[in-house]
């Protein structure tokens, strides 16, 4: 069997009788070229399957119109959905996006930057994994002034462009609402506090206790990579002795539409018996019975301040150092029926006998 040939741009003008310059300013669309030269060209390219080189173009011209991202699984609502408006706002501006995920493990992200940094892209955007406490495997890229850009997961001591959610106050709120709603013993179930995103939570879960003179207790928090498997193993911790705690803050959707389902097989009402509120107003809490209480992180606007962000540092010298700097996005509790006060019944009037 023959191996495949690439098709060039030399082919193309062979087979036009054309220059290798005009083929090549053809198929960059530029304004010194006519339609008709245009058309025909990029016809010819068509029939031969060629296909540019866009990294030796890059090589030439030094930008390679590339941007890096790296999140920990795209499956997830919140990386999803901000991944999303990234790409689209940098493909307005001429820019495609490499999407990486690194499946939260430390090896794999340490591995992506490596390969991230050998394409030659132009700039950068990282959510972390709940482990990464060493970011140095990303000091290539500052060393050579490569934009770089963290958002969501993010370092606290590393000098960078820093964008996340208000997860202190967002942990505050979702605890303050429980106390208000009448819950005087409140589980917290948190991601690894190797991440930010948790560390912020359990502050602002504690304050509000604090505040509300309510004891913090070590036995009432989790620590735990969210998913379905580890949530359920939770459920049969906390619910394996009375007295049940009546009020339950979840760090994730995940986790708390699992807590929801469990008290149903248990027959714990929700939110008679116990509230429920989660975190990141996955679509999934909406439709779910009762509908839960969440936190929305507004991942549109996150995706679009990280898009401007990359596009701002690529507009600026290649020479100048990044400096740490944060930018926070606000949160919104969104009140469902899973942390509703319940609804008190009438007392039932009883009729004197008539002697």
């Amino acid at each position: 069997m023959s191996k495949r040939t690439e098709k060039t741009i030399v082919d193309i003008a062979e087979e036009l009788k054309l220059s290798v310059s005009t083929v090549s300013r053809a198929l960059n669309d530029h304004p010194n070229i006519s339609i008709r030269t245009k058309e025909k060209v990029k016809k010819m390219a068509n029939k031969l399957g060629y296909r540019p080189n866009a990294m030796a173009a890059g090589l030439r011209n030094s930008k390679s119109r590339t941007v890096g991202l790296v999140v920990p699984r795209i499956s997830m609502f919140f990386p999803a959905t901000i991944s999303t408006v990234i790409q689209n706002k940098l493909h307005e501006h001429g820019y495609h996006v490499l999407i990486c995920q690194s499946n939260d493990s430390l090896e794999q992200e340490i591995a992506l930057a490596e390969t991230l940094y050998s394409t030659r892209i132009d700039a950068l955007a990282v959510s972390s994994t709940l482990y990464t406490t060493d970011f140095s495997h990303f000091d290539i890229f500052k060393d050579n002034h490569i934009p770089l850009v963290f958002f969501d997961r993010v370092p606290k001591d590393y000098k960078v462009k820093v964008i996340k959610g208000d997860d202190y106050l967002g942990g505050y709120t979702v605890t303050e609402h429980l106390i208000e709603k009448g819950c005087r013993d409140i589980v917290h179930i948190s991601g690894p506090l190797t991440c930010n995103l948790y560390t912020e939570r359990v502050a602002g879960y504690k304050n509000a206790l604090r505040k509300h003179k309510i004891p913090f207790k070590k036995s009432r928090v989790f620590y735990q990579e969210l998913t379905k498997e580890n949530a359920l193993l939770t459920c049969e911790k906390i619910f394996s002795r009375q007295p049940y705690p009546d009020g339950i803050f979840a760090a994730n959707d995940t986790t708390a539409i699992t807590i929801l389902e469990y008290c149903r097989k248990i027959n714990v009402r929700v939110p008679e018996d116990l509230k429920i509120v989660g975190y990141s107003n996955d679509p999934r809490a909406e439709i779910i019975t009762p509908s839960i209480t969440s936190v929305d992180q507004f991942p549109a606007i996150m995706g679009e301040r990280v898009a401007n962000a990359l596009l701002d540092l690529l507009q600026q010298p290649g020479t100048t150092p990044q400096r740490y700097s944060e930018e926070l996005v606000p949160i919104q509790l969104i009140e469902r029926a899973s942390s509703a006060a319940p609804v008190s019944k009438p007392k039932t009037s009883v009729k004197k006998k008539v002697k």
